[in-house]
This record gives C-alpha cells, sequence and structure tokens, in this order.
C-alpha cells in the first residue's frame, strides 16, 4: 500500500483487513476479555471504515481502526455499568410489606422495565445515565459527545413516551 492510496479501493482494504483485523481483535480482546465482542468489533470497525474510506487516507486507517475499537470498548463499560446499576437498585428496595403491595409494586417495575426497553436506544441512554448513574445533562452531553440541548430533547422524549405507556398501564 502506498502513501495516497485511496482507501476505498476494493484491494486496498482487503490489505487492510488482512493486515490489521487480527490485531485490533487481540486489542479489544485483550480489554474486554470476550471473544465474541471482539470479533463484532472489527466488523464494526471496518464497516466504520468503509462507509468514511473516501475521507479517511491509508496511512491514517490503522489509527482510525484501532479508535473505533477503543470506543466500542468504553461504550460496552459504559453499558454494563448501567445495567449493573440498575440492577443494584431493583435489589436494594426490597421489603418485606403486604404481598398484595410487593405483588403490584413488581407488576409496575415490569411494566416499567419494558417501557424503558422500548426506548430508542439514544433516549434510553439518557434516561438512564440521568436516572441510574445520576449524571447531570452537561455531563451526559460531554460523555456522549453531544450538546446539551440534544441531552434535553432525549430526556424529554423519553419521559414522554414512559408517561404515556404507564398511563395505558
Amino acid at each position: 500500500m502506498k502513501k495516497g492510496e485511496s482507501t476505498c479501493e476494493q484491494e486496498t482494504f482487503r490489505k487492510l483487513f488482512e493486515l490489521h483485523a487480527e490485531p485490533v481483535r487481540n486489542f479489544v480482546y485483550y480489554r474486554s476479555g470476550d471473544s465474541g465482542f471482539a470479533e463484532d468489533c472489527v466488523q464494526e470497525a471496518f464497516i466504520r471504515l468503509w462507509k468514511k474510506c473516501a475521507s479517511v487516507p491509508v496511512e491514517n486507517a490503522k489509527g482510525f481502526l484501532f479508535t473505533v475499537a477503543k470506543n466500542l470498548i468504553l461504550d460496552l463499560v459504559k453499558h454494563e455499568k448501567v445495567k449493573l446499576k440498575f440492577q443494584a437498585t431493583k435489589t436494594k428496595n426490597a421489603t418485606a410489606e403486604d404481598p398484595e403491595f410487593l405483588l403490584q409494586e413488581k407488576e409496575f417495575k415490569e411494566k416499567l422495565e419494558a417501557c424503558i426497553n422500548a426506548l430508542p436506544e439514544n433516549q434510553r441512554t439518557v434516561f438512564l445515565m440521568n436516572r441510574i448513574d445520576k449524571l447531570k445533562y452537561r455531563e451526559i452531553a460531554e460523555m456522549l459527545g453531544i450538546s446539551q440541548k440534544a441531552v434535553e430533547k432525549r430526556m424529554h422524549k423519553a419521559l414522554k413516551f414512559i408517561r404515556e405507556q404507564i398511563g395505558n398501564i
């Protein structure tokens, strides 16, 4: 591969894959410990490279692939953190109250979880980061690389959807 060569050419892209797929896979596997996730990250990194091939020169392709892989690992860590905190809050609130109340509470929690799971990913992420991680809109905006207004809009839509669904229960 020569400097200035286009990443969009199939032969160049194939060579990039042969050269960098295994190192990227190993990079992700060593950090996540999940070989399936590592395979998925390699595929996602190369898909993103292909989509942006016109703007990524061959000499920057390796750095681009590793940056995408690193960001995917960070996204996984954030997602796992949200899941763990959500599970911890679910089990922490168990009490020995009236059985009928406990049953109603359980049903409500199941319906609420279903509502949250039905949210689009961007709204669900903002909702959980705010309500579970107790992050401020500004902090969420910085972590997701979006404006604070975008976070506010996503949160508004998420809350509106949940209120509508809970009202239908």
